[in-house]
């Protein structure tokens, strides 16, 4: 899937073979419960609908629906496209009744969650990504796509990391694969004309970040909010907790890569 000749950058008189460094949001650049989250999303969405449908086969039929995005291998349709061709045939609504109701709730809802989850701000992130962009790599959120930018844009709020000039976001809107299908790194890497060694995969799920490494990817897992997915783990190029995972991207050895 990669078709782009091999190239090196210049930088400060060294040659530099990463230009792009991708890192997962939830558990690596902000951290919360993940559990605690998906609980209040959840709730929330499930609320707001509760004048539409029963909160309970909603929620059942939100997780079958996501369900069937993160199992698409369809290259020619979105993921937002799965999911709204799925969700509203499994409710018994029709599409023009519950699209409004759900978008509403991301523009104007979602937000509030954060009230009720411990949201650890990183005060390094921001400065680490903007040395990043400063230094000339592309910076990706390379955050599972499975749902809006509106709602991953409030993520990157809550951890004061939103307006910098990524990228790439992945979104639901504009990807056909999800995590952890090894499939949704070849597509950034199509996307951004990339070769795998020229990529760092950073995150915190030993399945869906590290599966990256599969394609020839470097990977490097934060372990403060560790997800260990058993049979399914992969294991990392190299590891650590955020902060030394920030004093890496600091050192001679990230320079070197």
């Amino acid at each position: 899937m990669y078709n782009r000749a091999s190239t090196t950058a210049l930088n400060l008189g060294w040659i530099r073979m990463i230009t792009t460094v991708m890192f997962d949001l939830d558990g690596t650049l902000v951290h919360f419960e993940y559990e605690d989250f998906i609980k209040a999303y959840l709730e929330a969405v499930a609320a707001k609908v509760a004048h539409l449908t029963e909160p309970r086969g909603f929620v059942q039929q939100l997780l079958l629906s996501t369900d069937e995005m993160i199992r698409s291998l369809d290259p020619t349709r979105s993921n937002s496209e799965v999911f709204w061709d799925h969700f509203p045939k499994g409710l018994g609504l029709p599409l023009e009744e519950i699209l409004p109701v759900i978008d509403g709730f991301y523009e104007n809802d979602f937000s509030h969650i954060c009230r009720v989850l411990e949201i650890t701000p990183l005060p390094q992130a921001r400065s680490m990504l903007q040395t990043l962009i400063g230094q000339g790599y592309d910076v990706v959120i390379a955050t599972n796509p499975v749902f809006p930018l509106t709602a991953i844009n409030e993520r990157l709020r809550w951890g004061n990391i939103y307006g910098l000039p990524y990228r790439l976001v992945t979104s639901y809107e504009d990807f056909s694969y999800c995590k952890p299908n090894r499939q949704y790194y070849e597509e950034i890497l199509c996307k951004l004309n990339r070769e795998p060694e020229e990529c760092i995969m950073i995150g915190n799920n030993t399945c869906e970040d590290l599966v990256a490494g599969d394609l020839g990817i470097t990977t490097y897992l934060v372990e403060d909010c560790l997800l260990d997915d058993g049979p399914f783990r992969r294991e990392p190029d190299f590891r650590g907790s955020f902060s030394d995972l920030v004093r890496f991207i600091q050192s001679e050895k990230f320079a070197g890569l």
